[in-house]
């Protein structure tokens, strides 16, 4: 990429901001050094990663890498042979312990939702390091103090070092404290003079205490003393200082040596904390701004109903406050965009917001814009933009524009971005003007995309006339006299030098003079521009009112809709209630049936128990018929006769099936391992579509109920005969209330009692109208068909 151009478009001060979010410095040196990318896979890559860390963010807002730390130069003086001082090692362990952290919950997080394969991948690459972080920790205090727990030998040398300065200032507190040497004590205190504990005597009484001089005071009126008695205990204490000290480098270089050990995997750890860190501040960033990822592809062919570049409702990420965004697009039905208009309305912020996210986007960042951002890898984007006269270099304005163009026109092509600010700008306007056309003849001929900036009116009318080049202007409000901001793609932007003059006082002979003086083709083109400006402000009128209407109607019909299905509600509620009370007192009134059976069992002669059985079991078949549902008619006779063979619908059961025989007006009909005889007139012939293939049965439509439908046959084997009745009982119930014409029992042949059970019931049943058996090919006497009564 153009590093002149980098800086034009301000890069590096979003790279700061991206640092200003990372934890630790070898994050914010990725931030820092980051650049655009201009591979697909690569800016795909690493725009992946941000919205994983925007994921993970979201998944669990107050993860970091908290404790991190850029151990590299540490480790680096390590693996040289340098020994490590004992804070030194505090912010190693930290940092194992951060990477340890970070990994657990991000390998964590990927396994219960699969949203960070990168970020895992990352994590993957850090270290737990467990032997050097237990020595670290245990030989190393929070305050970076070796501890008598970094070995045996330091923690004995402690002790005795503890015993023998115990033992000096035992001594020096009894002089200090003596009768006999009160005189000669300047003051009783004990301090230190060279390593030497020492107390203050007064010149005057050298001779009452001996011992030996190790620090006179500024007046020569204090001596500072070490008493002769306490020497061999300082002695003592020194020796032991001594050997705590060459324990304690040993104990320092032998750690040093475990950290040179580890030297790949604390900056393989470092480095991946370093990324994951990296993409949070992505992340952090992107949340801040309100960004969205953007859709990016490689291709170079324009086409008008998919634009190489678009940016819906842009904003400049460096602009604060109430930004106002842009659309713009390029690479669709024009690949140059020529912006018009008053200065500081905008134009240069629509330059540098497209230049400036082009990048952003090639770096990995999320773009400030709305949904559907698209766009194209670029190799380089070029800027001109701004005042860059050189006194150094003896070029004036002009000249320094014109020489940056040239450096940039010998590389652009379909992969670049341009960028040209008041193009043109600082010379002869005719002149300029025609420069800035043949600037941009070639630019399209180059098939790259640009966007210029201009004052010309002549280039109005050139991107009016030439294909591949449209208009732009930034919105100027003349009557509060400050620009609006707003970008206007197709409109070309109009003089408002007049009427600004008008509005703030020129004189009104002044301003008829100066119109008189407005050359005639520029009259008529800013009449016509604001002809266009009317027509447009007309025709967005017009569509509001369109989309007014359009709301109102979808209201309408959404509240008709509702309303529709809330009856439809109310209707089923009403029907299911009902069906349920019938449900009720059929169940009500099947026990008290039970009862009486078991009361008629136990007196079988009683003529009025019989009356009363046969009363009850038509009131059974009554509540029957009044708590079924009724089914709904399907389709019309096939318009041919069946045939065998013939796939088809048994309306009655809402089941398909094959014709195995027909017989008169009935039909012999395979139902998966069930085979039935059924009226002709219950079928329904299933036509083949044009692939050969039959559609499947769709089952009758019936009142749902809180009982699930029974299955078309029971399987009683292996049952007593005493437990079958109740169950057959509810069976045949269900059956007869899901609508089932027939049922097949499966009781098995053994002695044939269980056989007797099942008939017996189900002869004297009210809601079978016959049995039969199996058939040969059906199961045979091990099995019993139940025909249903019809409603």
């Amino acid at each position: 990429m153009d590093e002149k151009s980098i800086r034009t478009l301000e890069y590096h001060k979003v790279t700061s901001a991206v640092a200003g979010h990372c934890s630790f410095g070898a994050s914010r040196e990725l931030a820092e050094t980051l650049h655009p990318y201009t591979s697909l896979d690569e800016v795909e890559r690493a725009q992946s990663a941000t919205s994983e860390a925007r994921r993970l963010l979201e998944l669990r807002p107050d993860i970091s890498v908290k404790g991190a730390r850029d151990i590299r130069s540490l480790v680096a003086r390590a693996d040289l042979g340098g020994m490590l001082e004992a804070p030194d090692f505090l912010p190693i362990a930290s940092t194992v312990e951060a990477g340890r952290s970070l990994k657990r919950q991000v390998a964590k997080l990927q396994e219960t939702t699969g949203e960070l394969p990168l970020l895992r991948a990352v994590a993957g690459e850090m270290y737990g390091l467990d032997e050097l972080h237990s020595s670290i920790r245990s030989s190393i205090g929070e305050r970076g103090d070796v501890l008598d727990t970094a070995s045996p030998a330091l923690g004995r040398i402690r002790v005795e070092l503890r015993r023998a300065h115990d033992r000096l200032q035992e001594l020096l507190r009894s002089i200090l404290t003596s009768s006999t040497y009160a005189q000669a004590i300047q003051e009783p205190i004990i301090t230190l003079r060279e390593g030497r504990y020492v107390i203050p005597v007064k010149a005057d009484f050298r001779s009452r205490i001996p011992g030996i001089v190790h620090d006179t005071s500024g007046s020569g009126q204090t001596l500072f003393v070490e008493p002769l008695g306490a020497v061999d205990a300082g002695n003592r204490w020194r020796e032991m200082q001594g050997r705590e000290a060459d324990e304690i480098e040993r104990i320092l270089r032998a750690l040093t040596s475990e950290v040179a050990a580890a030297a790949p995997e604390l900056l393989s750890t470092v480095s991946a904390l370093a990324r994951l860190d990296f993409a949070l501040a992505k992340a952090r960033y992107a949340g801040r701004l309100g960004a969205v990822r953007p859709a990016m592809h490689e291709d170079v062919r324009s086409d008008a109903n998919q634009p190489r570049f678009y940016l819906p409702e842009a904003r400049h990420p460096l602009l604060r406050g109430n930004v106002v965004p842009i659309s713009l697009e390029l690479g669709g039905a024009y690949r140059v965009l020529v912006i018009t208009g008053p200065n500081t309305g905008g134009k240069t912020v629509a330059l540098k917001t497209a230049g400036l996210l082009a990048l952003m986007a090639q770096s990995g960042l999320h773009v400030p814009t709305g949904p559907g951002a698209r766009l194209q890898v670029l190799s380089d984007v070029y800027a001109d933009i701004g005042d860059e006269q050189s006194i150094e270099q003896s070029l004036s304005t002009f000249s320094s524009h014109v020489t940056n163009i040239i450096r940039m026109l010998g590389a652009v092509g379909p992969r670049s971005l341009v960028l040209l600010d008041e193009l043109g700008a600082g010379t002869d306007p005719e002149e300029g003007s025609a420069l800035a056309r043949a600037l941009l003849d070639h630019l399209l001929e180059r098939g790259c995309l640009a966007v210029a900036t201009t004052h010309y009116s002549e280039l109005k009318s050139y991107a009016h006339t030439n294909p591949g080049v449209r208009n732009a202007s930034v919105e100027f409000d003349v009557e509060t006299l400050s620009p609006t901001y707003r970008l206007r793609i197709g409109l070309p932007g109009k003089s408002n030098a007049l009427a600004i003059s008008g509005r703030l006082g020129m004189p009104r002979e002044i301003l008829e003079r100066a119109q008189a003086n407005v050359r005639p083709e520029s009259r008529e083109l800013n009449e016509m521009l604001q002809q266009i400006e009317d027509e447009r402000e007309g025709a967005y009128a017009a569509r509001a009112v369109a989309q007014k209407e359009r709301d109102q109607a979808r209201a309408i019909v959404d509240e008709a809709r509702a309303t529709l299905h809330s009856a439809a509600e109310e209707r089923e509620r009403a029907t299911l209630e009902g069906h349920l009370k019938a449900q009720a007192e059929l169940e009500e009134f099947r026990q008290e049936l039970a009862t009486l059976r078991r009361e008629i069992q136990s007196a079988a002669s009683a003529p009025e128990a019989a009356a009363t059985v046969r009363e009850a079991e038509e009131r059974l078949r009554q509540l029957s018929r009044k708590s079924a549902p009724q089914r709904r008619r399907l389709a019309p006779a096939p318009v041919r006769e069946i045939t065998e063979g013939d796939t088809v619908i048994v309306r009655s059961l809402g089941s398909s099936g094959r014709v195995l025989s027909l017989s008169g007006n009935s039909a012999e009909v395979q139902l998966g391992s069930l085979k039935s005889r059924v009226p002709v007139g219950d079928l329904q012939l299933v036509e083949a579509d044009a692939s050969g293939r039959t559609p499947a049965a769709r089952p009758a439509p019936r009142v749902e109920v809180s009982r699930p439908a029974p299955p078309m046959e029971l399987d009683l084997r292996g049952q007593r005969a005493e437990e079958v009745e109740r169950q057959l009982d509810r069976y045949v119930d269900d059956a007869y209330l899901a609508g089932l014409p027939l049922l097949r029992i499966i009781h098995g042949k053994g002695t044939g009692a269980l056989r007797q059970v099942v008939r017996d019931f189900l002869r004297d049943h009210p809601l079978v109208d016959s049995l039969e058996g199996g058939g040969a090919s059906g199961g045979g006497e091990g099995v019993t068909i139940a025909s249903l009564s019809s409603r």
